[in-house]
């Protein structure tokens, strides 16, 4: 399997598909899934290319990995959530969707379940949970 450069991850790195930011550095960026499963669900990606953990460098898992636990401790502070699961998919048969390296951090409330995939989430909601998260960065 190879890496596909027109794949939704690349395009929002390039900037030709909008998306609601809420961490960037030199070698990676996070930003809020707009089919968010919990309450502020966000991806972390790599800046270079690389389809999942099975093909990425040390270095672009070494980055990503430490931006996700940035990002994550983030959403618990700026959330006031009671923790935070990561989820990271390598290949289709194991559930991943889009071929760039990426984990999800799903905030978590006691007692509140995820929500079912593939529902487009309110985008407006969608920034206030960036808002809160990037409030928790400082």
């Amino acid at each position: 399997m190879s890496y596909d450069p027109d794949n939704v991850f690349a395009k929002i790195l390039r900037g030709e598909i909008p998306s609601t930011r809420i961490y960037e550095d030199e070698a990676t960026l996070a930003f809020m899934d707009i089919m968010p499963r919990t309450d502020g669900h966000c991806l972390v990606i790599p800046k270079t290319p690389c389809r999942n953990a099975l093909d990425a460098s040390p270095e672009q898992l070494a980055a990503v990995i430490a931006t996700t636990q940035k990002v994550a401790r983030a959403a618990m502070a700026g959330l006031g959530v009671d923790g935070v699961v990561i989820e990271q998919y390598n290949e289709a048969p194991a559930g991943q969707e889009v071929f760039h390296l990426h984990f999800h951090v799903l905030p978590m409330r006691e007692g509140v379940r995820m929500r079912p995939p593939g529902k487009m989430g309110d985008f407006t909601e969608i920034a206030g949970y960036a808002e809160k998260i990037r409030a928790g960065l400082a």
